[in-house]
């Protein structure tokens, strides 16, 4: 067999995101003249990210052979899987089928119209259907996750089968009757699978990770028990965690008010396609709560990552239009921060517990569990498989590590687990597995509009600087009330504030602005600079058509 021959009869799977980091999960699965995907996600940017708005996987690899692309296949509907799709579908030709479950195409219908794409092709797959994508027969079969709906392939190729789980659990007792299928897996298994690539999420947790629905039995005893409003603050895509909050407000003779972009976008897609069962008389929007009593409704939100102008932290920050939490009220933050906003999660619950709330989290109810399997639990999928050859997927450094180890311990020769970054090149052929080459891989930056356009932050700044101009706010607040303590000092580089007055009259916005701020008690600093930052954008826009960087400083005595 010449050299050229063998590098056709070879499967190359790369994963080009979700590998050392939770999110941009993305992998390609390539033989010979055709291509498929699994999964195009992003990842949301930490305090280490100023001025990032979204992360994407860098997938200038596929975009270079769009023509052997024959289909993108989600596995669920979160972010991490699914918010690269209008990025990449603005690169590629409109008759790229994506192929998902009718919920998680719901989901990307929804997030593709945000982005006006009109021109898409969605298929819908279901549980325990196949489809064939060029070369490649897939076989779909139902997985429990954190969200209904979710699937993992089965991939049938010509040297051997691949079985990629998605994001998995084994609940026992899911919310919507859902069972992982059990049955299919094991029937993979013996009719042999090559390669298990499986979820490392929860691999450092032993035993298994509870049910949801117990999560469910906490909520009814909260929200009974409460006297005030019940505030909860969930992912927007947890449509289980969502619909449990609803049973127990009903049950309690409550309504559920909603707020936040996203939480309100989601629920109206599951709704409609029948994934969140609640009467319209007892779902209403959060500027329809006037004239009841607190003890009547439960709010559901967005912001339990902490995120600075989520629905919860203006509620924290008093800045939130319609809900301003109170001495009394029971605020429960349903979900495990993400790594890296454990801090912004903090600041928000002391806020809250200023103003007099009583704050619940996983660290002091059972307000969360957890969507993703823990070590029992993927032993067991490995039991189940029987691979030759394992590939850990989705999960940091550390729980790629773990999920090897579980691996070797039910038997597996460590040489046949492959433990890869995002880039390198797994090849599968009649000779074996091995890792060999890496392709193009990284990062993409979302700033506003820019996508990409942009390696460094740094650079961008500076470009910025120089076309633009710098103007500096340095404001002196009152620590306790939020007054203005001292005139506001504004400080401007390649820009001139000098003519007609304009530096006085900026001085005087920013004090009405802050004036307004302190009134209503905002003391919440990311919110002031954000509202510095809008206030001094529109009056240097309005007067000198530039778009300088703005840095405000807010000092507190």
């Amino acid at each position: 067999m010449t050299a050229r021959m063998a590098k056709r009869n070879c499967l190359k799977v790369i994963p080009l995101g979700g590998l050392d980091e939770i999110g941009k999960n993305m992998t390609v699965f390539e033989y010979g003249d055709d291509m498929f995907i699994v999964d195009a996600g992003l990842m949301f940017p930490g305090d280490d990210h100023p001025g990032i708005d979204l992360i994407l996987p860098n997938f200038e690899y596929v975009l270079k052979r769009q023509d052997m692309l024959r289909g993108i296949v989600i596995t669920h509907g979160h972010e991490d899987h699914t918010g690269a799709i209008p990025f990449l579908l603005k690169e590629l030709k409109p008759s790229v089928p994506i192929l998902g479950t009718r919920l998680t195409l719901g989901l990307i219908k929804s997030k593709l119209e945000e982005h006006k794409i009109k021109k898409s092709k969605l298929r819908e797959i279901l549980a325990g259907g196949h489809v064939t994508l060029g070369v490649f027969g897939l076989d779909f079969f139902a997985v429990t996750h954190s969200i209904p709906d979710g699937v993992g392939v089965h991939i049938r190729t010509p040297v051997g089968n691949v079985l990629h789980s998605g994001d998995f659990k084994l609940d026992q007792t899911p919310i919507d009757g859902r069972l992982t299928d059990y049955g299919a897996i094991a029937r993979y298994g013996r009719k042999g699978v090559r390669l298990l690539m499986s979820d490392s999420t929860n691999a450092e947790f032993s035993d298994t990770t509870p049910s949801e629905a117990e999560v469910g039995k906490s909520f009814r005893n909260i929200i009974g028990n409460a006297e005030e409003r019940v505030i909860v603050a969930s992912f927007a895509s947890h449509i289980h965690r969502l619909q449990q909050v609803c049973d127990a407000a009903v049950a309690n003779g409550r309504k559920v008010a909603v707020t936040g972009r996203s939480m309100i976008n989601n629920i109206k897609v599951a709704r409609k396609l029948g994934y969140l069962h609640i009467e319209d008389d007892d779902i209403l929007d959060a500027y329809q709560m006037n004239g009841l009593a607190p003890n009547e409704i439960v709010i559901l939100c967005t912001g339990s990552q902490g995120e600075p102008f989520s629905a919860l932290a203006r509620m924290a920050g008093g800045d939130h239009r319609t809900v301003r939490v109170g001495k009394g009220d029971t605020v429960v933050i349903s979900a495990s921060p993400v790594p890296g906003n454990e801090k912004a999660v903090s600041r928000v619950i002391n806020r809250l517990t200023k103003v007099g709330a009583n704050v619940m989290h996983k660290g002091s109810s059972v307000v969360h569990v957890s969507g993703h399997a823990a070590a029992e639990d993927l032993r067991l999928m490995l039991n189940l498989v029987k691979p030759e050859y394992f590939m850990p997927i989705h999960g940091e450094a550390r729980h790629l590590a773990a999920h090897a180890r579980h691996a070797t311990a039910v038997g597996l020769p460590s040489k046949s687990v492959f433990v890869l970054e995002n880039g390198d090149c797994l090849r599968l052929d009649d000779q074996g597995a091995r890792v060999s080459g890496r392709v193009e891989s990284g990062i993409v930056y979302v700033d506003g509009l820019s996508v990409g356009d942009v390696g460094q932050v740094v650079l961008r700044d500076r470009q910025h600087m120089s076309q633009d101009g710098l103007i500096s706010i340095v404001v002196v607040i009152d620590r306790a009330t939020g007054r203005q303590a001292a005139e506001p000092e504004v400080i401007a580089r390649g820009i001139a504030l000098n003519e007609d007055g304009m530096a006085e009259e900026l001085r005087a916005r920013i004090t009405r602005m802050l004036a307004k701020n302190s009134s209503k008690g905002v003391l919440d600093q990311a919110v002031i600079q954000h509202a510095l930052r809008e206030s001094v954008s529109q009056y240097v826009w309005e007067n000198l058509r530039r778009r300088p960087m703005i840095i405000p400083v807010i000092m507190e005595v």
